[in-house]
């Protein structure tokens, strides 16, 4: 089985977005929003800006064998995604999104892994978001979430993505799905795909001014990303998460004073 994650500190303030609420009540239940998370960078093949891994190393010293981890930023990244500095510091964290992330690459097929993310989804959840941690591995792993969105008509599925050839190869079956909202992440290696298909988008700014100068509205709880009716419209997020020491990213992470910080 996978296990899906409660809402984090961001998605949390989506339960008081007005246009949210038809998917968080149904009538019967007041639903809640879930994420299913994996390994950030590990099942991310196209991220490129944001790109790093948490490694794992045999600890020498330790008797019983246990390992150590260490995070690695890829050679092109500009800024380090939350995500995996979050995996670093929280073993618990790390090791529900390596089971997540080892368990639907053991299934292989979509039909596997479709029972996997049905069978798996809390019984409350309306609101889904793939993923907080981690990306679209594979295409095939992509259609069983498409499958499992046809499935579930009364529940909102919502993600950002960099591997935007799956999206663009099922292009028409997302066209067709009311309640799948897809955001092209800049900053993967196929950005040329998001002016090819003007695909909406979401840019990380180190600043206000920035987004500004780009006519981005700044997305602070997740709402640009999950509303069906903003679809079409682009956005911004503020640079948040640990960087890299020294790095521009950081000093930008420090300016903003906790603008883009969210605490878990």
């Amino acid at each position: 089985m996978l296990k899906y994650s409660e809402a984090n500190a961001k998605l949390v303030r989506l339960y008081d977005v007005p246009e949210m609420q038809e998917w968080l009540t149904d009538g019967r239940f007041y639903g809640e929003v879930w994420s299913l998370d994996l390994l950030s960078g590990w099942s991310c093949p196209m991220a490129e800006a944001c790109l790093s891994k948490v490694y794992e190393i045999k600890d020498q010293i330790s008797p019983a064998g246990n390992t150590k981890k260490y995070l690695k930023d890829g050679k092109k990244a500009t800024h380090r995604c939350f995500s995996t500095s979050q995996e670093v510091k929280n073993p618990s964290l790390y090791k529900l999104r390596k089971h997540n992330y080892d368990t639907l690459r053991k299934a292989k097929t979509e039909k596997k892994m479709l029972k996997l993310l049905q069978d798996s989804m809390p019984r409350n959840a309306s609101v889904v978001r793939q993923h907080v941690g981690g990306g679209f591995f594979n295409e095939i792993y992509f259609k069983a979430w498409l499958r499992l969105a046809e499935l579930n008509p009364h529940k909102l599925f919502y993600a950002y993505m960099k591997s935007l050839s799956y999206w663009i190869n099922n292009i028409d079956w997302v066209n067709r799905l009311p309640n799948v909202v897809l955001t092209a992440s800049r900053g993967g290696k196929q950005d040329y795909l998001i002016d090819e298909h003007n695909l909406r988008e979401a840019v990380v700014v180190f600043d206000e001014a920035r987004s500004e100068e780009l006519g981005l509205e700044i997305d602070h709880d997740d709402s640009h990303a999950a509303r069906p009716d903003l679809r079409e419209q682009s956005f911004a997020l503020l640079i948040h998460g640990v960087q890299a020491a020294g790095s521009e990213a950081s000093k930008a992470v420090s300016l903003l004073k906790g603008k883009g910080t969210y605490s878990r």
